[in-house]
């Protein structure tokens, strides 16, 4: 064999090995997964604290009103639900209007409908938003939710709250099941969402004696002692992703956070359009990878480990000029076959398909192109546009429009104008 032969082969075997040694991992991983279902238990407490719901809502006309009904149907007795409109422009202050009539007239429980006008300078909007929602919450724990979740279990937030209680959460964070309805979701979604939980692995945000900290937006219950002792809201007013920057001050303060997976409790359709998803996730990646280096290093490992032995089996049947080839073909394909097996696993655990498993190659090369557009983002080399406001990170900014770096761990984004009404 020649040297680049040689080279080539024990490339493919390394792909190989790797991905064996994740087909073991992964046997590891299940046992120590955490999960709660709609079947969980509600334990009975005398004085159950009161929770109050936060719901930012900016233009969802297409989701409000069902993750509001859904959240006033919850079986725990002592909630508030308090939404707060943030600048919409369609139909949503309509919608929340007519369901907060609907609440005062004795149909459902109280629901509370607070509006904002206004971002002050150096806030994001949701930030401002949600700040704004805690200092009229009357509980005890606080529970921080997205105006595109449905609650499909009454009981979800009682579940929740058990657990936290019996465990001694501080801060519970659940992530949310996916609701797919279209084959470009079902191709991106589950590799996207998989690239965050090999960063942030479950069991290493649940070790206290690791760093590792990772929250979703989606589901956040904590304690207000542990929302007030990390410094709320006005900690992270300009963070992209300030789920990822409260888990993170929360460990640092010693405090107890936890990550689980649910099953049956509630989910959400995270985009609806493919235009949305890219500049969703690009923004998600940037904001939770926080660096340029972080966010490189992810793209060469999706690159290397999910492209890589498909890519590998077709260079060399392109390369192939002799029998001696026949030994790093039959390698790649091995590389190929085993990551294949890993990722049939994977789809049938997130309930996802496993048939879809046949496309994670494909998942891995749009996830690819999204985590280069995300390193753009984090460099400040491009811009960032969510809820119709368009941001880049400081060094391109204006100044004294951001907040003082100290403040925060992640990418502090500048506003730079408003994007152009939908």
């Amino acid at each position: 064999m020649s040297t680049p032969l040689v080279i080539w082969t024990a490339l493919g075997g390394a792909i190989a090995l790797v991905w064996l040694v994740r087909l073991v991992a992964f046997g590891v991983a299940l046992r120590g997964r955490r999960l709660l279902n709609s079947d969980g238990c509600v334990a009975t407490i005398a004085d159950r604290p009161r929770i109050s719901v936060l719901v930012a809502a900016r233009n969802e006309e297409a989701h409000i009103e069902t993750c509001v009904t859904t959240l006033l149907d919850q079986d725990y007795g002592d909630l508030e639900l308090i939404v707060i409109d943030d600048r919409s422009d369609d139909r949503t202050p309509e919608i929340l209007s007519r369901m907060e009539k609907a609440s005062q007239d004795g149909n459902t429980r109280p629901l509370r409908v607070l509006t904002v006008t206004s971002v002050p300078a150096g806030w994001l909007g949701k930030n401002n938003a949600m700040r704004q929602g805690v200092s009229a919450a009357t509980g005890e724990w606080l529970l921080f939710s997205d105006a595109d979740c449905r609650f499909t279990s009454r009981s979800a937030i009682s579940i929740a709250l058990t657990e936290a209680l019996e465990q001694k959460i501080d801060f519970l964070t659940i992530i949310p099941g996916l609701n797919v309805r279209t084959v470009w979701e079902r191709i991106l979604q589950p590799v996207c969402a998989l690239v965050l939980m090999v960063w942030f692995q479950p069991t290493r945000v649940n070790d206290p004696k690791r760093s590792t900290a990772y929250a979703n937006g989606a589901f956040m219950l904590m304690r207000r002692a542990c929302y007030e002792a990390i410094g709320g809201h006005e900690r992270v007013r300009g963070a992209i992703n300030e789920d990822i920057q409260f888990a993170r001050l929360t460990k640092e303060r010693g405090l107890r956070l936890c990550v689980y997976e649910n099953e049956g409790l509630y989910q959400t359709r995270m985009y609806d359009t493919v235009g949305e998803a890219w500049s969703g996730w690009s923004r998600i990646f940037s904001g939770s990878l926080g660096t340029v280096g972080r966010t490189a290093i992810a793209a060469l490992l999706v690159l290397t480990f999910s492209i890589g032995p498909w890519l590998g089996v077709a260079l060399t049947i392109l390369m192939m000029d002799g029998e001696t080839w026949l030994t790093a073909l039959w390698v790649w394909i091995g590389a190929a076959t085993v990551m294949q097996i890993v990722a049939w696993r994977l789809y049938g655990v997130i309930g996802f398909g496993r048939g879809w498993s046949l496309t994670y190659v494909l998942g891995a090369a749009a996830t690819f192109a999204v985590l280069i557009n995300a390193m753009l983002k984090t460099s400040g080399m491009t811009t960032i546009t969510w809820r119709n406001t368009t941001y880049r990170r400081p060094k391109r900014c204006g100044t004294g429009v951001g907040h003082d770096l100290s403040e925060s761990h992640d990418p502090v984004f500048c506003t730079e104008r408003p994007s152009p009404p939908r």
